[in-house]
């Protein structure tokens, strides 16, 4: 290629250069994916971890890049090693070919980059950052890809493993070598050192410019270009003066996502073997001391600045978005040296002594990032901003200067002429009314003109040269950014503040974010971990589309991870702090003024304590009396780190990840519920083992105090909080939660069966209807708990506060499950006695005949007892009942109120179905009802197959025939005696009544036979019956008549039909 053949202008350098930069990128992404894979044992190809295959790879890798298949001296020699491979060619071939051809694709790579380099020296090509500013950036970027390229591939350690492997497997199938391998593996020999390979190729290009710029892109531009064009650090003071600084800055260079290369060391390695460098070596060193010993503080303090410059320029923007047009380019300078800090301290970290390391540990990171993410937001918000302010730039100013600096060249080329005057007629026909129209712009050609243009005026002999133009390459630099104002704001945002670099440093992005959360003047910031994670798919490149899928799950889980771990941390801290509510309002609970009151009235009456000196009780509410400002409180620290945790959730209503939208809040929210639900269970304190639980009133309070705290979160974050109140407190009323787990319905209702009631059975308990509460009886083993205290009107309120209508149906259903079963034992025993009772329903005015039959009857005592049970479980419903009406009275009094006057004014005529319908309405309602339906529906589940209707019916008459003449063994009980105070017996017979009115009211609603003829006919046979008291003799059968004989009294007034 001669000078005088060459001609510049069809050399195509500014597509050249544009084309093999973006290849470099994809090139350098999957040999960056063949190094991690062969690194990784679960993704390295079996081939080169086979123990089949190891004497053949050894082998190969010892003779590479010869191939011995055919020399005849050495055939026998490997025919051993190689026999294994012989029965896998084909699945070599397949599987590594891809491998392969990555490899054949850097050597072509690497041939055109050489023949450019070659070409741009030939033409002379003038370099000037300042005035063709993309002609020089793609120069030295080329330069720099193409040199991390060649140290990459250096680094593939089985590299020739994989390229031998993959020849052999070809020559064995097609009996001859791959025909890129001889120069493909001349290569991989030629490059095992590759900066000394290129220092030797870069002797004719050593024309790099001297310009430092504090970026850096700029930095591998200095340290890349003087290590390769070496010779310049003799000849120019300024060239020296560059590489000084540059090694001083830093120790390592990030040479592609993760991979660093360590400067010092590398440099020192490559000028210790070239003579008279001895003083270049002591620079690098002294460069390296400096380095390790003030690098660190530099690179802190920079930071440091630039956190309160980019608060400032953020706050300034937030205000005045109008800035943003003549600010931008601060803007985005802002954004490159925070992204170049923030970079520098991640490789940085990893790759300095431990010595050193408190300067590379920055626990303020979160609050730099932060305010990236917010001029970045600003810049996407207000971008017709923007482009409102440089569409008129262009148009009417700088294309005006453009057109009188064309105008004044001295020498104007016709094709230079044509371009530069397009240049202007574009900038001239822009207006304002585009971008109010939403119109699309497209300034890339103009742009790929001027590379062009810049790529023609640079070399030597050029009809119009850059150099001696410099005004109009300024000029045209300026136009440029002016022109990605307006077309390519989301790419400008990638090229100066992408942080996708992070991907590549999970464990410490992980590790900055746990600091971030743990320091709470930095957890305000925490949200742009999860916003760096909208940065990852920039990374991926066309040229390996194979890896988007792995970054994109990875972004995916660490900004799912990075989320959740915010919302459990505000959880823990509005947790704590409704823990430190409860105790307050704990405080105020009734149960604790008694020794309150005690105090005062000895103080009173002047009485002594029995201790000397004691202390008085501080009284509710002394936490809130303040007598110093600076004084801070456990709840003032935790609701300041709530409100600055809670700013960060609140910062973006969502943010999309790799085609996946993510809502802060909605995690906040979710795990609130999930918190809530388990506080309000454990805040029932049920032990299983020793049947306690809390009283329903404190689980009322406390479950209000959390709710008072919750609805204070809507202060500092926009959720729904009664969204969440209602999922959780709806869950609460039914049987299990969402989660499968119990809830407090299902708890209270199992605790008030198992325990309460079941105590009341056994002797222990009664029901005192004077107080509408179950009591304790004065027996010899106490109880662990005061029936009084959970059943008493406030409680049972409180229990129907909490489990709502709904909850207190299955309270309601679970106990009419057991009437029920007894119902069905007391079945059982009218079966074993269906002739006597038969008998004695017909004889009970034949006093007589019926003390012969009654004689004749089995299990009195037992069908009493079962009754008495159904009556206390009836009267503990009623008191629910009771409790549920009052409730809803206040929370829905107009509906209530409706239902009773629908209950009330039922026809007599009406329907027995319609008239159940209604029933059940009001019993959800808690109203009372003459025929209770949740009663009828439990005993309609009874019926038999075996059985037909009508024997049903006679054995539920029957039924009443037993219980009414088994009345008079009732006064022989010593317990059955009455007590006015109470208003019942301590046996609870008293409850009879209410048993045999509902039962008969059940029973004969389904087998739709007369309630009021029954009931007549069991006043007759009960009336009878304990009539024949009166001519008992024997004290002890009449010890408590008279108290047997109100049970008529207690029927007559609880019979609704009577």
């Amino acid at each position: 290629m001669s000078r005088s053949v060459l001609q510049p202008s069809q050399q195509k350098l500014a597509e050249k250069l544009t084309i093999l930069n973006d290849r470099g990128v994809g090139m350098l992404t999957r040999l960056y994916n063949i190094k991690k894979a062969c690194g990784d044992p679960k993704a390295k190809p079996s081939y080169l971890i086979d123990k089949n295959l190891e004497s053949a790879v050894k082998f190969i890798v010892r003779k590479f890049p010869a191939v011995e298949t055919r020399n005849n001296n050495i055939i026998c020699a490997a025919e051993q090693q190689l026999a294994q491979l012989q029965k896998e060619k084909s699945e070599i071939l397949k599987n590594l070919a891809l491998y392969y051809f990555t490899f054949v694709d850097v050597m072509e790579f690497k041939d055109h980059v050489c023949d450019l380099l070659n070409t741009i020296d030939v033409c002379q090509v003038f370099f000037d950052i300042t005035v063709n500013f993309d002609l020089t950036k793609n120069y030295l970027d080329l330069t720099v890809t193409y040199t991390t390229l060649m140290i990459l591939l250096s680094r593939i350690e089985e590299r020739k493993a994989i390229i031998g492997l993959y020849n052999y497997a070809h020559e064995m199938t097609h009996g001859a070598s791959d025909r890129e391998y001889p120069r493909l593996g001349q290569m991989i020999v030629d490059y095992e050192n590759p900066l000394k390979k290129m220092m030797e190729e870069f002797v004719p290009h050593s024309k790099m410019p001297c310009e430092y710029l504090s970026l850096d892109a700029m930095e591998k531009w200095i340290i890349f270009g003087f290590i390769l064009c070496h010779g310049m650090l003799n000849t120019e003071a300024t060239a020296l003066n560059l590489w000084k600084l540059a090694l001083q800055s830093s120790s390592c260079l990030s040479l592609f996502r993760d991979e660093v290369f360590h400067i010092h060391k590398a440099a020192e390695d490559l000028f210790v073997n070239i003579r008279g460098y001895n003083k270049r070596i002591n620079d690098i060193r002294e460069c390296k001391e400096a380095a390790v010993s003030h690098a660190g503080s530099m690179h802190r303090e920079r930071r440091k600045f630039l956190r309160s410059a980019l608060k400032e320029l953020a706050t300034v923007l937030s205000d005045q978005p109008g800035l943003l047009g003549p600010k931008a380019l601060f803007v985005f300078m802002a954004l490159s040296f925070a992204r170049d800090e923030i970079i520098w301290l991640l490789r940085h970290a990893d790759n300095m002594p431990k010595k050193s390391a408190d300067d590379f540990i920055d626990k303020h990171i979160a609050e730099l990032i932060f305010y990236m993410e917010e001029l970045r937001a600003h810049v996407r918000k207000y971008g017709p901003v923007m482009q409102r302010y440089y569409v008129q730039y262009l148009s009417g100013f700088d294309a005006v200067v453009l057109n009188e600096l064309v105008q004044n060249l001295s020498v104007c080329p016709e094709d230079e002429s044509i371009i530069m005057s397009s240049f202007v007629n574009t900038m001239t026909s822009l207006s304002v009314k585009q971008v109010e129209d939403g119109e699309v712009f497209d300034f890339r050609g103009m742009r790929l003109d001027w590379f062009r243009l810049q790529a023609y005026t640079s070399v030597s002999k050029a009809s119009l040269s850059l150099a001696d133009h410099r005004e109009l390459g300024k000029m045209m630099n300026t136009i440029i950014f002016h022109t990605k104002m307006v077309d390519s704001l989301v790419e400008m945002l990638v090229e100066t503040s992408d942080l996708s670099i992070f991907c590549f440093y999970s464990r410490a992005f992980e590790k900055m974010f746990q600091q971030c959360l743990e320091l709470p003047s930095q957890s305000r910031y925490s949200i742009a971990f999860p916003l760096l994670c909208t940065h990852f798919m920039s990374c991926t490149h066309e040229l390996c589309p194979e890896e988007r899928h792995h970054i994109g799950d990875r972004s995916l889980s660490l900004c799912n991870m990075f989320l959740d771990e915010m919302a459990k941390q505000a959880r823990n801290l509005i947790t704590d702090i409704c823990t430190e509510q409860c105790t307050l309002s704990d405080q105020l609970l009734p149960k604790h003024c008694a020794k309150t009151i005690s105090q005062a009235v000895n103080k009173k009456s002047k009485k002594q304590t029995g201790k000397k000196g004691e202390p008085e009780r501080e009284k509710p509410g002394v936490e809130s009396m303040r007598k110093n400002r600076l004084v801070v409180t456990n709840l003032d620290k935790l609701h300041t780190a709530l409100s600055e945790l809670c700013f960060s959730i609140n910062y973006v209503p969502n943010m999309a990840v790799w085609e996946h939208t993510f809502t802060p809040r909605e995690y906040l929210t979710s795990h609130l519920e999930i918190r809530f639900t388990k506080s309000i269970v454990g805040m029932t304190m049920y032990n299983q083992a020793t049947q306690e639980i809390a009283k329903p009133s404190e689980l009322l309070t406390s479950v209000r105090a959390y709710m008072t705290v919750l609805q204070s979160i809507e202060n500092y974050v926009q959720i729904d909080i009664t969204r969440v109140f209602n999922n959780v407190l709806l869950q609460q009323t039914q049987h299990l939660d969402s989660h499968g787990e119990p809830t407090i319905t299902s708890l209270y209702t199992n605790w008030y069966l198992e325990t309460l009631l079941r105590q009341v059975s056994n002797g222990h308990i009664a029901y005192f209807p004077a107080m509408k509460a179950f009591v304790n009886l004065p027996t010899e083993n106490e109880l662990t708990f005061n029936a009084e205290e959970y059943s008493d009107i406030s409680e049972m309120r409180s229990l129907s506060e909490l489990l709502g209508p709904y909850g207190m149906k299955f309270l309601s259903e679970s106990l009419m499950w057991h009437i029920s079963s007894q119902v069905a034992e007391l079945k059982k025993l009218v079966v074993e006695n269906v002739d006597v009772l038969t008998q004695m329903r017909t004889s009970f005015d034949k006093p007589d005949q019926m003390a012969a039959l009654f004689k004749r009857l089995s299990s009195v005592d037992s069908v009493l007892k079962r009754m008495t049970i159904i009556g206390v479980i009836l009267s503990f419903r009623s008191l629910a009942q009771e409790a549920l009406r009052d409730v809803l009275s206040c929370h829905i009094p107009f509906l209530v109120s409706s239902i009773e006057d629908f209950k009330d004014h039922i026809p007599r005529e009406t329907d027995m179905k319609v008239a159940m319908n209604v029933y059940e309405l009001s019993s959800a309602a808690g109203l009372p009802c003459e025929i209770d339906p949740a009663l009828v529906v439990a005993l309609s589940s009874q019926k038999s197959e075996n059985i037909s209707p009508e024997e049903e019916y006679k054995i539920a008459c029957l039924l009443m025939v037993f219980v009414a003449v088994s009345l008079p063994t009732l006064a022989s009980n010593v317990m059955s005696q009455y007590s006015p105070a109470i208003e019942g017996h301590c046996n609870n017979i008293h409850c009879l009544a209410k048993a045999i009115n509902q039962i008969a009211a059940a029973l004969f609603t389904i087998h739709k036979g007369s309630i009021e003829d029954r009931l007549k006919e069991f006043l007759a046979l009960a009336s009878s019956s304990l009539l024949k008291i009166g001519q008992e003799t024997d004290k002890t059968t009449t010890r408590n008549r008279e108290s047997v004989y109100l049970l008529l009294d207690m029927l007559l007034y609880k019979n609704h039909h009577s």
